[in-house]
């Protein structure tokens, strides 16, 4: 027989002929790894990566253990997003939204916790690599935001996870240097403030919608309204921590940062009564700016 007509050992056809269903099987595997990397909420994932990363080279870390630190935070991520689209699937499914693999079942939700767990696993040695007190502080804070998954979301704690992983995001990046200088106490400060912010503005657009779930946190209890009026608060206290904490004079930096950032602030949660997303791209922008003057100033020291 030659060997062109040879049957294939299960008999779906014969050789360099792809047997039937293998092409589905294929895209079905690509969908869901597709679905796998959507799942982990990449944008929010590679925002705060890129932050770290920013951070780390403008402390003078260096390539390598820049690198590092980059590594832990993203693998700190991803085992947030993931657990937060596999606790939420069924929620989600029942609720119909759209974008969310795990609930639509482009991924199953236990391929999704898998994942989670092995980012975390995966960020335990990379964060504690950094040094035993960085990497206890950025563990934390993935633990707390962790916890605002399984629990805190729904309360009025909501806000918590928030404030302690954004303000630990400075402080694991200057105790990473060598010799673990402590942080500024105003770098700490504003990125606890733009974590609040944060808050405020992602959940921002949902609250209608998780309010019908039965998600009471902070800003579905203080109502679209209300959230929309607190937003600016955390913002400008963040840009004025930056540009007023530091000794000696404001100077034309933190005078122009505070400008862009007001307007900015202010901007956002006014259009956001017609765009859903305009309060999150000013808090998104506001950031940016805050991000400019920490990277001038540093983020450890006395």
């Amino acid at each position: 027989m030659d060997a062109v007509d040879r049957v294939s050992p299960a008999g779906a056809g014969t050789a360099g002929v792809e047997p039937a269903g293998a092409g589905e099987a294929r895209a079905g595997r690509g969908s869901r790894v597709v679905g796998l990397a959507l799942a982990c909420h990449p944008g929010p994932a590679l925002a705060v990566t890129a932050l770290a990363c920013a951070l780390a080279l403008g402390s003078g870390l260096g390539g390598p253990r820049s690198a590092l630190v980059t590594a832990a935070v993203l693998t700190g991520q991803l085992s947030v997003g993931w657990c937060n689209d596999a606790y939420d699937a069924r929620r989600d499914a029942d609720a119909g939204r759209r974008g969310k693999p795990a609930a639509d079942g482009t991924v199953g939700a236990r391929a999704v916790w898998v994942a989670a767990g092995v980012a975390f696993a995966l960020c335990v040695p990379l964060s504690l690599a950094c040094g035993v007190l960085a990497g206890t502080v950025h563990l934390a804070a993935v633990a707390a935001a962790w916890l605002y998954n399984l629990r805190l979301k729904a309360t009025a704690l909501s806000w918590l996870p928030y404030v302690a992983g954004f303000g630990a995001l400075p402080a694991t990046v200057a105790l990473s240097v060598p010799g673990g200088p402590w942080p500024r106490w105003w770098t700490v400060t504003a990125g606890a403030l733009l974590g609040f912010a944060a808050h405020l503005a992602d959940t921002l657009p949902d609250i209608a919608a998780d309010r019908a779930a039965g998600i009471r946190g902070l800003p579905h209890r203080l109502g679209d309204r209300g959230t929309r009026l607190l937003l600016p608060v955390p913002l400008l206290g963040a840009t004025a921590v930056l540009a007023f904490g530091p000794p000696g004079p404001v100077g034309a930096a933190g005078a122009a940062a505070l400008v862009l950032a007001g307007a900015a602030s202010l901007a956002g949660p006014t259009l956001g009564r017609r765009r859903r997303k305009a309060a999150l791209a000013g808090a998104v922008a506001v950031a940016a700016v805050d991000l400019a003057l920490l990277l001038a100033r540093g983020v450890g020291g006395a």
